[in-house]
């Protein structure tokens, strides 16, 4: 079993604060970064319980798609492995079927040990934040824990 953060790591908890800050109107459902109990109990190894992961909602209507956003962190050297509507997609294994839980609702993130504390912008291509909409974005209430099937 991964040892249980108590606190995100930094480059995490960025994701949803820059995809906040860059489109504030956005679902945020599905947002998540530590486990529930019953998320620990059904996956043990999760990076979410060690806090090097993210879950972030698919929103296209409001400005996030996480199809987009699959494809373009293909090239971030921070991601470990992504997960989005049934696929799976790191650099050692390439894209495939993912047998495990779809993520049908949101793309979850699952950052490199080594890159933890790195926080620069996850989503360049989507341009740069209002300076108003970061600071609402870092103050913001954080995602609740819940239990999901992931």
């Amino acid at each position: 079993m991964i040892p249980l953060a108590r606190v995100a790591q930094p480059a995490a908890k960025a994701i949803l604060q820059q995809a906040t800050a860059l489109r504030p109107k956005r679902n945020k459902a599905s947002d998540g970064l530590l486990p529930s109990k019953a998320h620990i109990k059904q996956n043990p190894n999760s990076d979410h319980n060690s806090g090097f992961a993210c879950d972030l909602t698919h929103d296209p209507a409001n400005g996030i798609d996480c199809k987009d956003i699959f494809e373009k962190l293909k090239e971030d050297p921070r991601v470990k492995y992504l997960i989005f509507q049934g696929r799976i997609w790191s650099q050692e294994k390439g894209e495939r079927h993912h047998n495990g839980y779809a993520h049908p609702h949101h793309l979850h993130i699952s950052i490199k040990e080594t890159k933890g504390n790195d926080t620069s912008p996850w989503f360049p291509w989507l341009g740069k934040p209002k300076v108003k909409e970061v600071i609402k974005a870092k103050v913001a209430k954080k995602p609740k824990k819940e239990v999901r099937n992931d």
